[in-house]
C-alpha cells in the first residue's frame, strides 16, 4: 500500500502576527563612535544590524543577573542583535565608517504580554550569513537608509519588519541553536504540534477537546498530551486558556466588552471568562484594564 502523502505546509506566523502586531521604527543609521548606551525602558525592544566590522557589547550587572545574558559579548562578524524585552546594553567601538550599522525600536502590541515576547530569549545574536534570504532584505534596507527619498523612513521601517520575520522563521527552524526556551516557538518548530497551535491561534473560540487537538496533530491522545507538555512546557488545556486570556487582554484594550469577548472565545457567558481572568491574572477584567490605563 502506498504511503500517505505528507500534509501540506502551513503558515506558522501569519495568524499570530495578524492578531498581535509588531511594528519597527528606524532611529539610527550610520557610524557609532565610542560607547553608545541603549537604556531599558518598559515596552521597548531593540533590533540592531551590523553589516560590517566588529564591536564589543556589554550588559549591566542587574541585567546579567535578571536575564541570564553574558556580561560581555564580542561580535566579530556581521550580525543581527535582537532584544525583545527591556534590557540595557552598551556598544563599544562599533563600526565608524559608512552606513553599515542600523538600529530600530520594535513595538509589540501589548508589550511584554505579546506571545512572542514571552516566548523569546532575552537576547538573540545571529550571524547574518545564517539566515537564507536576509542579505537581499538588508541590501534594500541599507539602500533606503543611505539616502533621502520620498517615504524612505516608512519603507525602512517596513524592511526592518521583514528582517524581523526572517529572524523569527530562522528561530522556528533552529530552536535548539537559538536557545529558545520551551514555549510557543518550540511548539511551532515541531511539525505536528505546529498544526495544532496554528489551528488554536486561528480558531480560539472552538471547544477544542483533547481528542480534537490530537486528531489535528495526527497523534494518539496520550502521545499528543505528553509531547505537547514536553515541547511547549504546558498542557494543551493550559496553553489554550492562556492564549484565550491573551486575546481577551488585547480586546479589552481596544474597548470590547467582556460579554463580546466571552462570546467570541467560546465561553458560556461573561462570568465564566471573568472567573478565568481573575484566576490567572489575579484581578477582574475591569480592574486589570483600569491598571493598564493608569
Amino acid at each position: 500500500m502506498p504511503s500517505a502523502p505528507p500534509p501540506p505546509p502551513i503558515d506558522r506566523l501569519s495568524s499570530l502576527l495578524e492578531r498581535f502586531r509588531v511594528r519597527a521604527h528606524l532611529f539610527h543609521t550610520g557610524p557609532l563612535c565610542g560607547v553608545t548606551h541603549f537604556a531599558a525602558k518598559e515596552g521597548r525592544s531593540f533590533l540592531h544590524v551590523m553589516r560590517r566590522g566588529e564591536m564589543v557589547v556589554t550588559h549591566s550587572a542587574p541585567s546579567v543577573r535578571a536575564a541570564g545574558v553574558p556580561r560581555k559579548l564580542v561580535v566579530k562578524e556581521p550580525s543581527l542583535l535582537f532584544y525583545p524585552r527591556p534590557l540595557a546594553h552598551d556598544f563599544h567601538n562599533a563600526p565608524t565608517e559608512g552606513s553599515d550599522f542600523v538600529c530600530a525600536t520594535v513595538d509589540f502590541d501589548g508589550g511584554e504580554s505579546h506571545p512572542l515576547v514571552r516566548a523569546l530569549p532575552p537576547l538573540v545574536q545571529l550571524p547574518l550569513h545564517a539566515v537564507d534570504g536576509l542579505e537581499a532584505s538588508l541590501a534594500l534596507l541599507f539602500a533606503e537608509t543611505g539616502r533621502v527619498l520620498c517615504g524612505h523612513r516608512l519603507l525602512a521601517d517596513r524592511l526592518f519588519e521583514v528582517v524581523l520575520i526572517q529572524l523569527l522563521r530562522w528561530l522556528l527552524d533552529h530552536p535548539q541553536e537559538s536557545g529558545v526556551p520551551a514555549g510557543l516557538l518550540t511548539g511551532l518548530g515541531d511539525p505536528q504540534l505546529a498544526r495544532v497551535l496554528v489551528a488554536l491561534h486561528e480558531r480560539p473560540g472552538e471547544p477544542w477537546p483533547l481528542e480534537q487537538m490530537a486528531t489535528e496533530a495526527g497523534m494518539s491522545r496520550s502521545a499528543f498530551a505528553a509531547r505537547f507538555k514536553a515541547v511547549v512546557g504546558a498542557t494543551p488545556a493550559d496553553y489554550l486558556a492562556q492564549w484565550r486570556l491573551t486575546i481577551a487582554q488585547a480586546e479589552l484594550r481596544t474597548g470590547a466588552s467582556v460579554k463580546a469577548i466571552a462570546d467570541s472565545l467560546g465561553y458560556a457567558n461573561a462570568s465564566a471568562l471573568s472567573r478565568l481572568f481573575a484566576q490567572k491574572v489575579g484581578v477582574s477584567p475591569r480592574e486589570w484594564l483600569a491598571r493598564q490605563s493608569a
